[in-house]
């Protein structure tokens, strides 16, 4: 029996299944956006990490760190530019322990474990001959880049105080790299001070007072070896976990105009090694609790109004390199994409995954290079979702996801339903607030459930996993298993169309993507 034929059996005997169906109503509102991403929201990470690096008597980082990563994997080169465009971060853990090879750095070595330094090990450098092929590789993949930056040269640590490391940063380094960049003509759209030194820190802190400093001496800087400021690279900070005293020290220090956006990380499923991680992600109750980091994170940046506003410039769910039984899994979208709706409705312009490759929580896989299943959620989110977000309300089931942006492509408003439940079914009827309101007489009481009729067909992209074993690693998209072509390229995301006039489908432990070319949602013409 060949593989087409075992794929079909398997998704015959998934169907048949104890689950049942409930009706549910989602009003959408058109009228004003509630928030608004960057066109490039969707972001990966590529880390510093060696492949020394272990966690859980595991070391699943191989060969994926900046400094040995193969540029010239075709699976590689062929994933990014699915995205056209996709913003990388580079940057992790250890880039508050990397110099660059230029100007007086001569001598530039790679990390080696050492007992006793940040993370367990020493410093490392990037030589410029790596820089040369990370931006040629940058510029074939049509990559958008934001650079993490070492913020801790010309500081020392604090003999009393356990973690903080004291002093004035040492700027000349990154002066030196930045100088060389713009001699190459290589683009940066961002540079990010340090990171993780915010609050208590991970492994190393600052005082935000110095923080605050210190950035302005990095966004002088960027100014003056940019002066030009149609060209000039953003500057993002602390890139650490939230601290409400913390930030708002360190922005009121640096004052208006300095930070273009404020970046913090988010890892709300905790250790990698935990026991009910599968648990958490299913629970609706448990992935709203972030909710308050974003809340808080929405309301520094409303007082303080950096240009670029909030980012959550680093996030893997599970921390120290993920969960190896969830996070490569079907299972981690539940978590992930549910995480995407959520910040971009709390106004986050960019939601950085922690990685593009490398550790478990990779889009790729860390050895083939074979998407895991979030990649290609990702993907649609990126080709989907366009940046103005629309309010969304849907009171009857908990386990039912919803989060609505006008179409990136116009007209239409695009939807994304996540299905936490493995036992329930929806299907789901759309009402307009404002296709109602507009048929009403100066005596009707508004009523948000006018049902929504479209004249179109929709478009729809339904991602379920192979056989229902939500901790597998083959993803269906509509019916049809994600597998790389011969010639290692990502296979056709189409979508399917449905008569308008029946419900949405969105079956058990299922993530729909929806888009409606003629819902009437007036901020979306």
């Amino acid at each position: 029996m060949d593989l087409k034929c075992i794929f079909g059996l398997v998704i015959i005997v998934s169907r048949i299944s104890l689950s049942f169906t409930l009706n549910v109503n989602v009003v959408i509102k058109g009228s004003t956006p509630i928030a608004e991403t960057d066109d490039n929201f969707v972001c990966a990470t590529l880390d510093w990490w060696p492949t020394e690096r272990c966690n859980y008597n595991q070391c699943p980082w191989g060969k994926a760190g900046l400094l040995n990563l193969d540029l010239k994997k075709k699976v590689l080169i062929n994933a990014i530019k699915a995205f056209n465009s996709l913003r990388i971060k580079v940057g992790g853990s250890l880039q508050n322990q990397v110099v660059y090879g230029v100007g007086e750095v001569k001598n530039c070595p790679n990390f080696m474990k050492k007992e006793g330094s940040l993370f367990g090990f020493s410093q490392g450098c990037l030589p410029m001959e790596r820089w040369d092929k990370l931006n040629n590789f940058f510029n074939q993949t049509g990559v958008k880049v934001t650079f993490g930056l070492n913020a801790l040269l010309g500081r020392n640590k604090s003999q009393s105080e356990k973690g903080l490391w004291a002093g004035d940063w040492n700027s000349q380094n990154a002066r030196d790299f930045m100088k060389y960049t713009i001699s190459r003509g290589y683009k940066v759209d961002s540079y990010e001070f340090g990171n993780q030194l915010s609050g208590a820190g991970r492994g190393a802190r600052v005082e935000a007072e110095q923080y605050g400093k210190d950035v302005i001496v990095l966004k002088n800087m960027v100014k003056d070896l940019h002066p030009d400021p149609k060209t000039q690279p953003k500057v993002l900070g602390p890139s650490g976990f939230y601290d409400e005293k913390w930030f708002n020290v360190f922005l009121e220090v640096s004052g208006q105009g300095v930070v273009d956006g404020v970046t913090h990380h988010i890892y709300n499923l905790g250790p990698g090694n935990g026991l009910n991680l599968i648990t958490k992600i299913q629970d609706p109750s448990y992935l709203n609790q972030v909710a308050q980091t974003y809340k808080g994170v929405f309301n520094i940046v409303n007082k303080f109004k950096p240009q670029s506003g909030a980012w959550v410039s680093e996030s893997g769910g599970a921390l120290q390199g993920g969960a190896k039984d969830v996070s490569p899994t079907f299972a981690d979208g539940f978590w992930y994409f549910d995480q995407l709706g959520m910040a971009s409705t709390y106004n986050h312009k960019v939601f950085c995954r922690q990685t593009l490759i490398g550790g478990n929580y990779a889009l790729l896989n860390t050895t083939t290079f074979i998407p895991n299943p979030d990649y290609y959620g990702a993907v649609l989110w990126h080709r989907l979702m366009g940046s103005i977000v629309l309010a969304v309300t849907q009171v009857s089931n908990s386990d039912l996801r919803v989060y609505a942006h006008c179409a990136k492509k116009k007209p239409g408003v695009s939807i994304i339903f996540i299905n936490l439940s493995k036992d329930s079914s929806f299907d789901v009827t759309l009402s307009s607030y404002e296709h109602h309101r507009r048929n009403l007489s100066s005596t009707d009481v508004a009523k948000p459930n006018f049902e929504f009729t479209s004249h179109l067909n929709r478009e729809e992209y339904h991602l379920t996993a192979l056989g229902g074993d939500i901790q597998g690693q083959i993803v269906l998209l509509n019916d049809v298993p994600m597998v790389l072509t011969d010639t290692f390229d990502i296979p056709a995301m189409d979508p399917k169309l449905v008569n308008a006039s029946t419900p949405i489908s969105v079956a058990a432990h299922s993530i729909v993507y929806v888009t409606i070319r003629d819902f009437h949602a007036p901020v979306c013409v």
